[in-house]
């Protein structure tokens, strides 16, 4: 099977929470050891970091192993599965049509210090996978008043309840809320994001077997880092005929077009 090219690879960690996700559980039945390295290997990882990511993501409890002899197939784990299951709902449900919105913010107030990098940064990943931006440091910003319930998730699970404070209603009349959302969000660079998304996968066929099984994989992998970076604003605050649109339909016209050839190609895999 060939290989991806050198720059469409990556983290080998990364790679194969996408296998999971995408193919373990929805069938929610065990792999073989030698298919997962035969699949991860197509898309660019090596052996030896493929076993390790199998082994490390075992050991935090993602995965279980059993024995059949000399052969070795996985299982997800309950926590396994609860967190692909949430991270696919994530995913799949990105980019679908929005809300109409109220005109409401909702406003966190975080301070954190700077000596307390470890914790700066957990609370920005997680502030940011809820879909708030920082257009100044210590503030973060959302259209969506209903993601406040998971920011406070976030604030408690890192026990910085005390030292966030959150508001929420319409914007004032100081400055310009264009300015406030690109201060936050940076849509340029999304955009060329999007740009770079479109022009590697619209325009591909794949054959039926491993071709097809790698394009899907590769597909959801790239995928997932949008909902990361996309705050998924309201049309009123997007750029005019913003390119994510576009993005999305082609993501989920290829998923739904190679989908059943890839899990075709999967089960036969799984099986040998």
């Amino acid at each position: 099977m060939a290989r991806l090219p050198r720059h469409h690879q990556s983290s080998a960690r990364s790679m194969l929470l996408t296998v999971l996700g995408e193919h373990v559980l929805p069938s929610d039945e065990p792999a073989w050891t030698s298919a997962l390295l035969h699949v991860m290997g197509g898309l660019g990882v090596e052996e030896k970091s493929a076993r390790q990511a199998l082994a490390r993501m075992a050991a935090d409890g993602w995965i279980v192993s059993a024995r059949s002899g000399r052969r070795v197939r996985w299982s997800l784990t309950r926590r396994g599965r609860e967190l692909l299951t949430e991270g696919a709902e994530r995913i799949y449900a990105f980019g679908r049509d929005r809300e109409p919105w109220d005109g409401r913010w909702v406003v966190l107030i975080a301070s954190v210090p700077e000596s307390r990098r470890e914790l700066r940064h957990r609370l920005r990943t997680g502030l940011t996978w809820a879909g708030f931006g920082s257009p100044v440091p210590g503030v973060w910003v959302s259209p969506h008043t209903t993601r406040e319930a998971e920011a406070k998730q976030v604030v408690e699970g890192l026990g910085l309840d005390v030292a966030v404070f959150s508001f929420n209603g319409p914007y004032a009349g100081i400055g310009s809320e264009r300015t406030l959302v690109e201060q936050a969000w940076h849509l340029g660079e999304l955009a060329a994001h999007y740009q770079e998304f479109i022009q590697e996968f619209a325009g591909m066929r794949p054959e039926p077997g491993d071709p097809v099984l790698l394009a899907q994989l590769r597909l959801v992998h790239e995928w997932r880092r949008f909902p990361m970076l996309d705050p998924r604003l309201p049309l009123e605050l997007s750029p005019p005929n913003w390119i994510g649109v576009r993005a999305a339909n082609v993501f989920n016209d290829l998923h739904g077009t190679w989908l059943a050839g890839a899990r075709q190609q999967w089960d036969e895999l799984r099986n040998m």
